[in-house]
């Protein structure tokens, strides 16, 4: 049976964002804008199952792109589990930080149901008896009834943890423009490639918004870069 996904779309906003650019390696320098790998993960922090998948199509930016820069520290090492323990005040380092500043997006997104024929071998695994009859109703059912209520499994950030976002379910949305400014943003991460689960490969795109608005390729196209 051949579905057709549900677009969804939720007005998220902050006081404070960091989507970091990969290529900078020590000092985190934000993207100008969300990146679909931190949209499509506000998505999952409302709802996520093994039985679907998250498609960002479209980001409206509604608030100027505004920038600042602080210094924090951070813990320079990782914990190994090997290690009786990690003394953070003998691995804290200083760094400095580009980041966004008030932003705030309308962020379109599809939710697509995937058979079970479909799942890797792990979600079949996973999948209980009876569900396969299962169609992508009870899930858009699941996840508006979420989004409408506020409910999240944890709180939705922009970028890092500690940029905790605000989000608000749009119910039948319109599509238009954001803020009145074209933009070459190069290239910018899509999201990461898991088909080899131990080595996940980086994939980007071309970046371009228009009018405010970013549209986003599909995962399969060609304009995204593996």
């Amino acid at each position: 049976m051949v579905y057709t996904n549900k677009e969804y779309c939720l007005e998220v906003k902050g006081s404070m964002a960091c989507f970091t650019r990969p290529e900078m390696k020590v000092e985190r320098v934000s993207y100008d804008v969300i990146t679909p790998s931190a949209a499509r993960a506000i998505f999952e922090a409302i709802f996520w199952k093994p039985a679907i998948r998250w498609n960002i199509t479209r980001i409206e930016v509604l608030n100027p792109i505004k920038w600042f820069s602080f210094k924090r520290n951070e813990v320079g090492n990782l914990m190994s589990p090997r290690a009786s323990g990690l003394f953070i005040e003998d691995n804290r380092q200083q760094k400095s930080s580009l980041l966004l500043k008030d932003v705030c997006y309308r962020i379109f997104a599809e939710l697509e149901f995937i058979p079970i024929r479909n799942r890797t071998e792990e979600d079949k695994s996973k999948a209980t008896a009876g569900s396969s009859d299962e169609n992508p109703g009870k899930y858009n059912a699941m996840f508006e009834r979420r989004a409408k209520k506020g409910q999240c499994f944890n709180q939705p950030y922009l970028g890092c943890r500690e940029f905790s976002a605000d989000f608000t379910y749009i119910e039948n949305p319109v599509k238009g423009d954001g803020i009145p400014e074209n933009r070459d943003l190069g290239y910018m991460l899509y999201d990461m490639d898991f088909t080899n689960e131990k080595d996940p490969k980086p994939m980007f795109f071309r970046a371009i918004m228009k009018q405010g608005v970013l549209v986003v390729p599909s995962i399969n196209s060609e304009e995204v870069r593996r």
